[in-house]
């Protein structure tokens, strides 16, 4: 009886560290959102042009959308939630805030998105036809 005692007592013991660890790392994901800006430098777009903000929120926004990729595809996988957060957190959150910081920015210097150009208009079949008796 004692043997089976001390394995059950083992097993509760297991059973609650995984879900101690479970409750460390949702509150670390939790906490990491708020606290984004810390992790990015206050002034690095001080200086940056509407052109440069610009280009800027698009990488960010890529990187974000790729580590979020990254973290979603971890997480399908065994113990795909720690190694989650071990290799892709940090950098998201680091990027979050550096995304956040370039916000304020484009806040800051009343930017306005650049309109995409308008793609060329095809030229018309009477144009096609003068181009091609000039070139003959």
């Amino acid at each position: 009886m004692a043997a089976s005692f001390s394995f059950s007592l083992r097993g509760f013991g297991a059973l609650f560290a995984l879900l101690a660890a479970g409750l460390v790392l949702s509150g670390c994901a939790g906490v990491s959102e708020t606290i984004a800006p810390a992790f990015a430098d206050p002034a690095k777009y001080e200086l940056y042009d509407c052109k440069q903000l610009e280009a800027e929120r698009k990488n960010l926004a890529s990187r974000t959308a790729d580590l979020q990729r990254l973290m979603d595809k971890a997480e399908t996988g065994t113990g795909g939630a720690v190694v989650s957060e071990l290799a892709y957190r940090n950098d998201y959150v680091a990027v979050r805030g550096q995304a956040q910081l370039a916000e304020d920015a484009w806040r800051r210097n009343r930017c306005r998105e650049t309109p995409p150009e308008a793609p060329p208009l095809p030229a018309s079949p009477a144009a096609s036809a003068k181009s091609g008796k000039a070139a003959r």
